[in-house]
């Protein structure tokens, strides 16, 4: 059922620069995926610092085997039906595969995203010359970026799937220069996805941008997690970094509240869901 924002508590909304200052004072940051403005109002009624909008529609609301196939027109028709169900959480959307392949696309991604749809930030993976060359681009024009490296769903062929990176000493450094990188480039901040819990606490003490972890360890300055992972509606096997937070609880709304709790308390993630 659709939540009101009008009957949701008041609170001030959460900004880019808000981010870093809860970095800076060791708030952790709470970030959720949704994909329609019924979730979006259930993760602003919780009190979610971050909403996603997650090119990882294209497997848990499309049933794709990839997020490959997930088109700027997805990207768009979703962020704007996330952003009619917030008010306060901070709305960040993905720029889908391909969107990068020339600076004109994408900053016309990024005007679509955010100039048309309501997104407050763009995300964007990888750190080639080209990714950082748009970082600075799109920062350049007022346009807020997240940067997201590490385990990069959009290199899953690349990578030979879906697997942990930064298992070894040169890959662990050539992930942290990456990080320095992005944030060189004007990264606002950065997602980190499947790393090894000790890089992530590396990364996070490196970089000045807050950090989000992803199956990156409990030391990130935030957590974020595909919301149908967390409700334990996923189909096939959960993520080792997830959980669900659904089971033995009554509604939606508890277990999104459970999750905000977990991550602010430090309970979430426990070893359980780290990888070493």
């Amino acid at each position: 059922m659709y939540v009101d924002n009008a009957s949701v508590p008041a609170r001030k909304p959460m900004t880019v620069p808000g981010l870093r200052t809860m970095k800076a004072q060791g708030r952790k940051i709470v970030m959720l995926t949704a994909y329609d403005a019924s979730f979006a109002a259930q993760v602003e009624a919780a009190g979610v610092d971050v909403a996603l909008v997650g090119d990882s529609l294209g497997m848990v609301v499309q049933g794709h085997r990839s997020t490959l196939p997930v088109t700027l027109e997805d990207m768009a028709y979703h962020t704007r039906a996330v952003a009619r169900g917030l008010h306060a959480t901070l709305l960040i959307s993905d720029l889908p595969f391909m969107a990068d392949r020339d600076l004109p696309h994408t900053l016309e991604a990024a005007a679509r995203l955010v100039g048309e749809a309501g997104a407050a930030a763009v995300k964007i993976e990888g750190a080639a010359p080209h990714i950082l060359d748009a970082i600075a681009a799109l920062v350049a024009r007022a346009v807020p970026v997240c940067a997201h490296l590490g385990l990069t769903p959009q290199s899953v062929h690349k990578f030979g799937g879906f697997r942990i990176q930064g298992r070894e000493q040169e890959a662990a450094d050539r992930v942290l220069a990456q990080a320095l990188a992005v944030q060189s480039a004007g990264a606002d901040l950065l997602v980190l996805e499947g790393v090894p819990s000790a890089l992530g606490e590396r990364i996070t003490s490196a970089v000045d941008i807050p950090v989000i972890g992803i199956g990156a360890g409990p030391h990130c300055d935030g957590q974020v997690l595909v919301i149908y992972d967390m409700l334990g509606i996923t189909p096939g096997k959960r993520p080792k970094f997830s959980k669900d937070f659904l089971a033995g609880r009554g509604s939606v709304a508890q277990a999104i509240a459970a999750f905000a709790e977990d991550v602010r308390s430090g309970a979430f993630p426990a070893p359980e869901h780290c990888f070493d």
